[in-house]
């Protein structure tokens, strides 16, 4: 009980802090610091939507690249994987996780990002870019730095995890339940589907939050390859952005007091309720798949 409260009272005290710390720009801007884009500390003038906009749109195109590849390997080092293979494939796959994020976010910008230009954004431009609407999305110039970029970095960076835990809770099955299974005909998909993912839903859903989590918090990597550009001129995953812990990143050590570093502090308490916001609402999708148990037959 005494652990649990000390967590608790920290992180009371890890918000109180934060919404002390903001409160000049909270008093200034109040809720209107969400959607402005300006971001000019010359005048004093601070907007987040810049940052939170880079922050979710990396964060969702990491999750979509992400949980279906992790997805794939749990099931291969479950189901299909011959035994000599499973070992050393899982222990490659968790040796990703110990790699420093600066490794990554250098190795994103001198390798990966020339490359991504080259053989992904051109095609992409010339295959889209004269479309409605979806050439929108593809637009710019293709330099391999910028939204996309640094989400397929955090695609890269969270893969271990959200791949581990499933792993994980995918061998916590009951054999019974698998054999059964297959013994009554079914496919391994069909295993996998019915049997060992209703039964292990709530560790997915944990290791795909977790991974979320990761995502929403990495700085170095991000700050690296998204292009650290405090403007929002179209919905482009091709242009430069910023993100909030890249924006704390390169300026918090800079900022003098006053609005500055109080609007700073603002972006982490907004990325403060990001997190709690996306934790909640997990809950209630496990709540639900828990109240639909046993409705369907």
């Amino acid at each position: 009980m005494g652990a649990a409260l000390l967590t608790m009272f920290l992180l009371i005290a890890i918000l109180g802090s934060l919404i002390v710390g903001a409160w000049p720009a909270i008093a200034k801007y109040g809720l209107g610091f969400l959607t402005s884009t300006t971001w000019d500390p010359v005048k004093e003038e601070f907007g987040g939507l810049v940052m939170i906009y880079g922050t979710l749109a990396t964060s969702i195109i990491a999750l979509l690249i992400a949980v279906p590849v992790s997805f794939g390997i749990a099931l291969f080092l479950t189901e299909l994987s011959p035994a000599w293979l499973k070992r050393p494939l899982g222990t490659a796959i968790e040796l990703l996780a110990a790699v420093p994020s600066i490794v990554y976010g250098m190795w994103g910008l001198l390798v990966f990002g020339p490359i991504l230009a080259t053989y992904v954004q051109q095609p992409l431009q010339a295959m889209f870019g004269k479309l409605p609407y979806v050439g929108a999305f593809v637009s710019g110039p293709p330099v391999g730095i910028g939204i996309l970029s640094a989400g397929i970095i955090l695609a890269i960076m969270i893969i271990p995890f959200i791949a581990s835990v499933m792993r994980d809770v995918f061998e916590v099955t009951p054999p019974l339940l698998k054999e059964s299974a297959y013994g009554l005909g079914a496919t391994t998909w069909e295993v996998v589907s019915k049997v060992v993912l209703p039964y292990t839903k709530a560790g997915v859903v944990g290791g795909i939050m977790l991974g979320l989590g990761r995502a929403l918090g990495e700085t170095m990597a991000v700050t690296f390859v998204i292009g650290n550009m405090n403007q929002l001129d179209s919905l482009s995953v091709f242009q430069a952005a910023n993100s909030i812990t890249s924006a704390l990143a390169n300026e918090f050590a800079e900022a003098g007091e006053g609005l500055h570093q109080a609007s700073l502090i603002y972006l982490g308490l907004v990325l403060f309720f990001i997190t709690f916001v996306v934790l909640s609402l997990s809950k209630l999708l496990l709540a639900q798949l828990r109240k639909g148990e046993g409705t369907k037959t």
